[in-house]
């Protein structure tokens, strides 16, 4: 930061001396030239000097505004300051060559014109060819240094193109990749959820026991949904991939109670009606991060607390807001242990999706020794791109519907 700042100040010293420096050169020169006793001499050399501090804004009538310095004061620097400045940042070349030839021609023509100026052809010649030097030393000066400041600005945009074509190949590798993961695990995942249908498909035929022929039902249904939200998933890392599909339907709202359904707890539903049966009232980012919501703290609860008795809340606190609210008691201590696996980033990802998508999240015990886990969206999906800071931090403790690193009860 302090090298930048002293950089930038560097740039505008050195801008405002390029502006003062000319000026006071043409000043000198005229100084020099014309001594300092009042006459026409030293003063249209000194308003030659003076017009030099507008030559980058106004090259061309600065130019016109240096000439009877030349011609009437005898001065060099400001007129030829003037032409470099015109061949430096104006493309037209007549105007160039009008410009160079006006100024050879207010040095060649003496002043005034009743007085000789040359002794003989020689002399005529040898003022020619000093003139027409004098107009293309700033010229050539002039061109080469535009030409410098164009070459260095491809220079720049061709360094910028070389690194767009870097990061294009990076991410076309990456999308390769991300294609190539698409299909293992589609492959591998797909096929032993497939095997798992199967099998109970086979328990629900053969089984005499309706608790069990229910039971292999519900794994059919669960199956059946996460061979879908697979295809999503792998529809959308092919998407990237250059090799896209049709995506499946993402969750909304209206999908809760399925959800709810199959999940096998005891689940009461409390739902606002409007919330969820009015189609499109909420963005769908917003509803599918409310139904990943309940997902995750139903996976939990049959984690952790098996058994308790579930209650999940669906609200608006003022009609602007989204409230997912999930509720469990302690668990059953007679009821099996599952031992599912966790990859104990519940609460996290969780947290997460609801601030970036400008909403709250909080997970905590209660008092009764089961877990809550509440969250609010906005209305609208993009009012924070960054999210406010989840229910004032609460920290991930361990719970029933909240972090999957909890240990079991």
């Amino acid at each position: 930061m302090v090298k930048e700042s002293r950089r930038g100040r560097g740039g505008r010293w050195a801008g405002r001396m390029a502006v003062v420096v000319p000026g006071l050169l043409g000043g000198a020169d005229a100084v020099l030239v014309n001594g300092v006793a009042p006459g026409l001499e030293l003063a249209v050399s000194l308003v030659a000097a003076v017009v030099l501090l507008w030559r980058r804004r106004f090259p061309v009538a600065v130019f016109a505004a240096t000439l009877p310095g030349i011609y009437i004061g005898y001065i060099w620097f400001a007129p030829m300051i003037a032409l470099y400045t015109v061949a430096a940042r104006r493309t037209d070349r007549r105007l160039l060559a009008a410009a160079g030839a006006l100024l050879a021609l207010a040095h060649f023509v003496p002043y005034p014109l009743s007085e000789p100026a040359w002794d003989g052809p020689r002399e005529a010649a040898l003022s020619a060819v000093d003139a027409c030097v004098t107009a293309a030393a700033p010229v050539a000066l002039g061109l080469l240094t535009r030409t410098r400041r164009e070459l260095a600005a491809r220079l720049a945009e061709l360094t910028r193109s070389r690194a767009r074509e870097d990061r294009l190949l990076a991410d076309r590798a990456v999308a390769t990749e991300r294609a190539r993961l698409a299909r293992e695990m589609h492959d591998v995942v797909a096929h032993q959820v497939s095997l798992i249908s199967l099998q109970a498909g086979a328990v629900q035929i053969s089984t005499a026991d309706p608790a069990a022929r229910d039971g292999a039902r519900t794994i059919r249904e669960l199956c059946v949904r996460t061979l879908d939200e697979l295809r999503h998933l792998v529809g959308i890392l092919r998407a990237a991939g250059g090799d896209a599909e049709e995506p499946a339907p993402r969750p909304r709202l209206a999908d809760l109670p399925r959800l709810i359904g199959v999940s096998g707890l005891d689940v009461a539903y409390e739902e606002a009606t409007n919330a969820v049966v009015r189609p499109g009232r909420y963005p769908e980012a917003v509803e599918r991060a409310a139904f990943r919501t309940v997902q995750e703290a139903l996976t939990n609860v049959r984690k952790h607390a098996p058994g308790a008795r579930v209650r999940v809340r669906v609200a608006e606190p003022d009609g602007a807001r989204l409230l997912v609210e999930v509720r469990n008691g302690p668990p059953d201590t007679a009821a099996p242990a599952p031992w599912l696996p966790g990859g104990g980033h519940g609460l996290m990802g969780l947290r997460e999706r609801a601030q970036s998508l400008g909403g709250t999240f909080e997970a905590r015990t209660t008092d009764e020794g089961g877990f809550v886990v509440r969250a609010e969206f906005p209305g609208s999906a993009g009012a924070a791109s960054t999210g406010a800071p989840g229910a004032a931090g609460a920290a991930e403790r361990p719970g029933a519907a909240g972090a999957a690193e909890r240990p079991g009860p």
